[in-house]
């Protein structure tokens, strides 16, 4: 058998992967390999956790439907998300969810908080019925049933018994897949930003402009939401400091029209956990690691360009009439889709940028890219 580091590059190369002979599995890593990438546990075997989070696309859904890529098509060829696929990438950091203040919450999975660490994200996708759409544990577990590498794995892996009940089986399924999750593959901390830490690169004068620019507070507002430890030279910094805020995104309207979805996304207020009117309109707020090949952006896709989203925000700072319009409609910013709870105090921090400055925060961002992706750059 390959050593793990060896199947991990495989990974990287092939969109789907078949069960490995029984006894295969030499750790619960490699199951939730094999797991990841097996279609069979969608309803029509042809969606798996890989097709929405594609190892050789930052752990995003680079599939193009008739919304671009805003939004991922569902198991079924027909059904369209509402919400932007978000990275796996770095997932693993995500602290668990949690009430800091009244009106501040931190941590969990997806876009809302709702599912507890990446077991808990990794269990909802299958019984989606706009995404994997199976019916229910049993028959996941019945599709698992079928190999018998996977049988003898769980064995292995959880003791004898752990068919004897579909929720554990599935608890199981879900626990090896966070398991992978939580590898290197996923968070290799190699990009050009942290070669620079090292003293293994150095970054060009408008990169580094931009990251002088990203960690000053008196210059913009970035390092307010993406910025995880104290110091700006931190190793293993996730870009995120995993908040809720509402930033005044607006509708994605052709997404709307695409997928029929009526009413206002409610973010972190659609958390069944969370009942108060002050969480309406907040998300996650997103790791930047990869967020140059990870597009489109926002929690609906309704950016396409990531000077776009920086142009987004300066606008709170500027009078400026040319500042005030979208660059990629050519039309004034669209009202938010929810103008209660805008994080006033986050988005005016700061001020008015200049093109110059705006081309160095991209420039900055882009050497936050994985090694692996640099090449997407270029594309």
């Amino acid at each position: 058998m390959e050593p793990p580091q060896m199947r991990n590059v495989l990974s990287l190369i092939l969109l789907t992967a078949t069960a490995l002979p029984a006894g295969a599995f030499d750790s619960l890593e490699e199951l939730g390999e094999a797991l990841f990438f097996d279609v069979n546990l969608s309803k029509n075997r042809t969606q798996s956790c890989a097709t929405c989070h594609d190892p050789e696309y930052g752990f995003v859904d680079p599939r193009e439907t008739e919304m671009g890529r805003a939004v991922s098509l569902g198991d079924d060829g027909e059904s369209l998300g509402d919400r932007s696929a978000p990275t796996a990438a770095y997932a693993k950091f995500t602290p668990d969810f949690e009430q800091l203040a009244e009106r501040a919450w931190r941590g969990g999975m997806f876009w809302d908080g709702r599912a507890a660490g990446l077991a808990g994200q990794a269990g909802e996708p299958p019984l989606n019925p706009i995404e994997m759409g199976m019916p229910d544990q049993a028959s996941v577990v019945a599709r698992l049933a079928e190999d018998a590498g996977y049988v003898a794995a769980f064995k292995a892996l959880f003791g004898d018994t752990i068919w004897n009940d579909d929720a554990s089986a599935y608890a199981a399924m879900t626990q090896a897949i966070a398991a992978f999750e939580s590898t290197d593959l996923f968070s290799p901390f190699d990009s050009k930003y942290d070669r620079m830490l090292r003293g293994d690169a150095k970054l060009t004068d408008e990169e580094e402009l931009g990251r002088t620019l990203f960690f000053s507070e008196q210059s913009t507002n970035c390092s307010l939401c993406h910025q995880l430890h104290p110091s700006a030279v931190a190793p293993n910094e996730t870009f995120s400091n995993y908040e809720y805020h509402n930033t005044g995104t607006p509708v994605n309207a052709a997404v709307r029209a695409a997928n029929g979805v009526e009413g206002p996304d409610l973010g972190l207020l659609a958390n069944p956990d969370i009942n108060t009117a002050d969480a309406g309109g907040r998300y996650k707020v997103p790791t930047l690691r990869n967020v140059a090949v990870t597009g489109p952006y926002m929690h609906n896709g309704v950016f396409k360009d990531l000077r776009t989203v920086v142009l987004f925000y300066n606008k709170y700072n500027t009078l400026d009439k040319a500042r005030q319009i979208n660059p990629e409609t050519g039309k004034p910013w669209v009202m938010p889709e929810i103008p209660q709870n805008l994080a006033v105090t986050e988005l005016i921090h700061g001020p008015a940028l200049d093109d110059k400055q705006i081309d160095a925060l991209v420039a900055f961002m882009k050497t936050l890219t994985d090694a692996r992706y640099e090449h997407l750059l270029e594309e």
